[in-house]
């Protein structure tokens, strides 16, 4: 059994076996020689490196994805959810997809500046710019740094369309911004709510907020105008898979309008560091947990393919899809998606600005 360190998610840090890159153990600090305490390792500490992108804005053309293009603040993620699909982006930074994904973080400061150069371009089509694709843009990292609010200032004065996907009630402390934008169609906030049990969200996501604080986080939102929905993404069977029904009752009464989920996706290595934390907290079921991911993914542990992959296949799935769609009719969370307004858009104004 792996060795636990508090707070933290993955048990392992290993490297990707794709660039053939050597095991590490911690960070080399010598904080991580210390002796275990108690059967825990001692925690790790978090540093954050400066980025400097050319350019922050992200495309894509996925037919499983509703959004072609985003923005992500952040590499790497504290919030430390073991299931993260954005873990093996670390391999290319020769960092472990593992501990080194939640404690060696990337923050990209230039974003603000580099977002309001790309909506200034000759040729700009505005479409809704989608936030916390990769990694949470409100990871406890934003206090500092706050790169997100930068880049929500620079939409607002455009009035650019933005959606937000996170786990943090830190995304309401940008009410001023959002709000204004909310009520002209411009903003919408997916809160992801994937346990209310707390003993399972500390060790599933361990340091990300708390789910009382997030289902509080969707009342502020929506008090304030803002349209939230919840996203139960992931679904992990015989771990969270109980708690459909829960979770979405819960988030009607505190006011979201609608609701998605995605069976748990295990891409790269984010498979061999799950199947190391099953052993680790849910040994007594980690061999049913991954018999029915299979099940779900073709007898694999991931499914890679388009339009499968965010569905799954098989009756563990279907029963999922069942279960998800009956509760989201009965708590009225079955609403058609929101289309934000596009029309609204104005480019930045400055030496770019002034071509239109």
């Amino acid at each position: 059994m792996a060795k636990t360190r508090a707070t933290r998610g993955a048990t392992l840090n290993k490297d990707s076996v794709r660039f053939n890159l050597p095991e590490r153990e911690g960070d080399g600090d010598w904080l991580d020689d210390r002796e275990t305490v108690d059967g825990e390792a001692p925690p790790l500490r978090t540093t954050v490196t400066v980025e400097k992108p050319k350019t922050v804005l992200t495309r894509n053309n996925s037919p499983d994805i509703a959004f072609d293009r985003s923005v992500n603040p952040y590499r790497g993620c504290e919030h430390g959810c073991i299931y993260c699909f954005a873990r093996p982006s670390h391999a290319y930074h020769d960092l472990s997809p593992g501990l080194d994904f939640e404690t060696r973080l990337f923050a990209k400061p230039d974003a603000p500046a580099l977002l309001r150069a790309e909506l200034g371009k000759r040729g700009y089509v505005c479409r809704p710019i989608a936030f916390g694709t990769n990694t949470d843009p409100y990871q406890p990292i934003e206090g500092k740094w706050r790169i997100t609010r930068g880049c929500i200032e620079v939409l607002a004065a455009c009035n650019h369309p933005i959606t937000i996907t996170t786990k943090s009630d830190r995304v309401t402390r940008d009410l001023d911004l959002l709000a204004p934008m909310a009520a002209k169609g411009l903003a919408a906030v997916m809160l992801s709510v994937t346990s209310l049990d707390p003993r399972i969200a500390m060790t599933v996501e361990p340091r990300a907020p708390s789910p009382a604080k997030r289902i509080a986080a969707i009342r502020t939102l929506t008090d304030a105008g803002i349209p939230v929905f919840v996203s139960m993404a992931p679904v992990i069977p015989a771990v969270t898979d109980h708690e459909i029904e829960h979770i979405l009752e819960a988030a009607a009464d505190a006011g979201a309008r609608g609701a998605f989920f995605l069976p748990v996706r295990l891409p790269h290595e984010v498979a061999p560091l799950f199947r190391a934390w099953l052993d680790t907290h849910f040994p007594d079921r980690a061999g049913k947990v991954m018999a029915t991911i299979q099940s779900i993914r073709g007898g694999r542990d991931n499914d890679p393919n388009f339009h499968t992959r965010m569905r799954g296949q098989g009756p563990w799935a279907e029963l999922l899809r069942k279960r998800f769609h009956i509760a989201a009719k009965r708590f009225g969370l079955d609403g058609d998606r929101l289309k934000l307004r596009t029309d609204l858009f104005r480019p930045p104004a400055g030496p770019q600005g002034e071509l239109f």
